[in-house]
């Protein structure tokens, strides 16, 4: 694939994430561009990355075959209109926004863009993300295959069909690590009211998250049945999910998911 050259317009911690990903897989450093007001934020990723930096988001993405629109969704709108006459078709945009709809960028723009929706999630930060994509329709193969290339880096995707779909990727994707953090939380705090010093409950805790998710990595089996394999019956286990069950956590997790689609629909109509 043509190492295109990427601008970054907003550099933090999602952009920088993407951006160290795509330095570690052998980018080439003088082929990516940040942009950002705060100059040390830039500093940082120069001395650390050695890419290209500024605080003029037009210079950056005028040199620009892919611009990266990384800033906060109640930006994006000054940001797009001070770019919009740079959508001659021949760049495309990728963003990294919550909320912010194709809709919503045609109408900054002024007309139809290419543009690549992404919706990553937290461990994106580490390299173990998970995001899920969605094209409009000015986009071509190959945009589509640069799109990929890019949130690779930092993980995993998923390709959606409808942008709707986007909103499902949140409730499943990238809401979903503090779903995780909050079971992990109290069964910390639980752990802690047992006896176990602060340390060790975390040891405890983080270790056996990090098995079971290496097991369901690994073993290609439903996770359902993972699940049965050790449920004993009558055993410990069985009587903790016995508990879970009572307590309808299936339902609580669905009704959870709901809520995240709903408000992801939610913010859209607000900007």
């Amino acid at each position: 694939m043509e190492q295109k050259h990427i601008a970054f317009i907003g550099a933090g911690n999602m952009a920088g994430a993407i951006m160290g990903g795509l330095i570690a897989s052998g980018y080439p450093k003088t082929q990516v561009t940040a942009s950002n007001r705060s100059q040390g934020k830039l500093d940082t990723l120069a001395s650390e990355l050695g890419i290209n930096t500024t605080t003029d988001n037009i210079k950056a993405a005028e040199a620009a075959d892919v611009v990266v629109l990384g800033v906060k969704p109640y930006m994006m709108e000054d940001v797009v209109k001070q770019l919009a006459h740079l959508n001659d078709g021949k760049r495309l945009f990728i963003s990294i926004a919550a909320g912010v709809t194709v809709e919503h960028f045609e109408s900054w723009f002024g007309k139809a863009v290419p543009l690549v929706r992404t919706m990553p999630n937290t461990p994106s930060l580490v390299g173990l993300g998970m995001t899920g994509l969605y094209a409009s329709d000015s986009t071509t193969k190959d945009d589509k295959a640069v799109a990929d290339m890019l949130m690779r880096a930092v993980g995993k995707t998923a390709w959606v069909k409808t942008e709707a779909e986007l909103d499902h990727i949140i409730a499943a994707a990238g809401s979903a690590p503090a779903y995780f953090f909050l079971f992990m939380e109290a069964m910390e705090t639980k752990a802690i009211e047992l006896g176990f010093d602060a340390a060790t409950a975390r040891e405890l805790v983080q270790q056996t998250a990090s098995g079971a998710a290496e097991m369901v990595r690994r073993r290609e089996m439903p996770i359902r049945e993972l699940r049965r394999q050790v449920t004993s019956p009558g055993g410990t286990t069985a009587k903790a999910i016995e508990s879970f069950q009572a307590a309808g956590l299936e339902t609580i997790v669905a009704n959870a998911m709901d809520a995240a689609i709903e408000r992801a629909r939610e913010m859209a109509k607000e900007l």
